[in-house]
């Protein structure tokens, strides 16, 4: 206790600047997979995928952010164990974020779209070990958050091939798959609005404050907000003209097949301003629920500091200024090394068009969002090229690249292990300096 109290400020600082290349590590990597569909169907640029990632990323670590963050921080390990031993707790949480952040920028490096949260449960359960034993570790939830990691790319691939098969046969296949999409795109919109402004209304926004809103009242305002959305989109798609007017005669000859003269072209068009929604929801989507990878020890950090100086600091307490500093190192991460895990999961794993893309963001977004309000830390990563590859199913096991793929899970493997032992690694030599 007395370690906590001489070098608090010094260790606050350290944890500090580890939190902030952990979000740095967490935009380069998972952020970049979040955007890599938009990037990828060429529906935004880099830049507009940065400005999406700066607002939305922010919104949603702060609005809906704050009950994955405690999982991280308490849900992991026993914090009691340590007993009055605070000094391991908050050593090991600093080197949970030193390992996390080192691997991260590693993988990201590489192209590897890695799992952040498999990084650093795995680094907490490193140092844990290390310092109070297994009994410590919460095995129930760890568990539960083993078996998301299988289940969620399982659902959100079932998801998006859904999503993506009600594409194909209620617009594409119609004979007027243009006007199909103009009637029906509307409703794609108010779905994936009222998916992410239910679960922010009924169960994020208490971290801010608003404790007495009902089910039923969340229902009527994301209803609300559901329906503005989809008008606001139906008047910019109605400005897309029905067929592209540099195809007058490929219209023609299909006219004479008997085949629509509307340009897939244009329909896709269509679902180019959808994937800026869906991009949106995707960036609420991942700083509601990874954000908390970065923010949740540097929290535990901040709050056993304090708790030491003050007996009566409320252990769970999360400073206002955590959540913000996770969502801007998240978006400088994106800037600066998100281009090449973008590539990977936008262009390699199979050929994305918008149409594509929307799905498999709306799949990702839905399950993403729908785990943060259980408090449940899932992999975005795996969530997402489990939609990516639900979305190639549909066309058959031949349109996805078997070696990515398989390079993709190889990663994945070996990042918990990683994370373990560089904690372990990390934790001794903090122990040595500061013991």
């Amino acid at each position: 206790m007395e370690l906590l109290i001489e070098h608090g400020t010094l260790l606050i600082v350290i944890a500090t600047s580890l939190g902030f290349l952990m979000a740095w590590g967490i935009g380069a990597n998972d952020v970049a997979n979040a955007m890599s569909t938009s990037v990828g169907t060429k529906s935004l640029t880099v830049v507009q995928a940065l400005a999406i990632a700066a607002v939305f990323e922010f919104l949603g670590a702060y609005l809906a952010g704050g009950q994955v963050t405690n999982t991280i921080k308490e849900g992991i390990v026993d914090t009691e164990a340590f007993g009055d031993n605070g000094i391991d707790l908050t050593l090991g949480m600093i080197s949970a974020m030193f390992a996390a952040g080192t691997w991260l920028i590693l993988a990201s490096i590489l192209g590897w779209p890695v799992s952040t949260t498999h990084t650093i449960i795995g680094a907490i359960i490193g140092f844990s070990l290390l310092s109070v034993g297994a009994d410590a570790i919460h095995w129930g939830m760890l568990w539960g958050i083993f078996g998301s990691w299988i289940i969620t790319p399982v659902i959100s691939g079932v998801i998006a091939y859904l999503l993506f098969v009600s594409v194909l046969r209620g617009i594409f296949r119609h004979f007027h798959p243009m006007k199909h999409a103009k009637r029906k795109a509307p409703l794609y919109i108010a779905l994936t609005v009222f998916v992410i402004s239910s679960i922010t209304v009924s169960s994020g926004l208490q971290h801010i404050g608003f404790h007495d809103i009902t089910t039923g009242t969340s229902f009527l305002i994301s209803g609300a907000l559901a329906l503005a959305a989809a008008a606001a989109g139906a008047v910019v798609i109605r400005r897309i003209p029905e067929k592209n007017p540099n195809s007058e005669k490929d219209g023609e000859k299909e006219r004479k097949k008997g085949k629509s003269r509307n340009n897939y072209k244009q329909v896709e068009k269509i679902f180019s301003v959808l994937m800026i929604i869906t991009a949106c929801a995707m960036a609420f989507a991942h700083g509601s629920n990874d954000v908390a990878n970065s923010i949740g020890p540097l929290s535990a950090v901040v709050s056993a500091v304090n708790h030491a100086r003050d007996s009566s600091y409320d252990p769970s307490a999360l400073e206002w200024w955590i959540l913000p500093l996770g969502a801007v190192g998240i978006v400088i991460g994106l800037s600066t090394l998100g281009y090449k895990v973008m590539k990977t999961v936008g262009v390699k794993i199979t050929h994305l068009t918008p149409s594509r893309g929307f799905a498999a963001q709306l799949a990702t977004a839905a399950t993403v969002v729908i785990a943060s309000g259980t408090g449940l830390p899932i992999s975005t990563t795996q969530t997402l090229v489990g939609a990516i590859i639900g979305i190639g199913l549909a066309h058959g096991i031949a349109a996805i690249n078997l070696r990515v793929i398989s390079g993709i899970f190889a990663s994945w493997i070996i990042t918990l292990p990683s994370g373990t032992i560089l904690s372990i690694i990390f934790f001794k030599i903090l122990q040595f300096f500061f013991s």
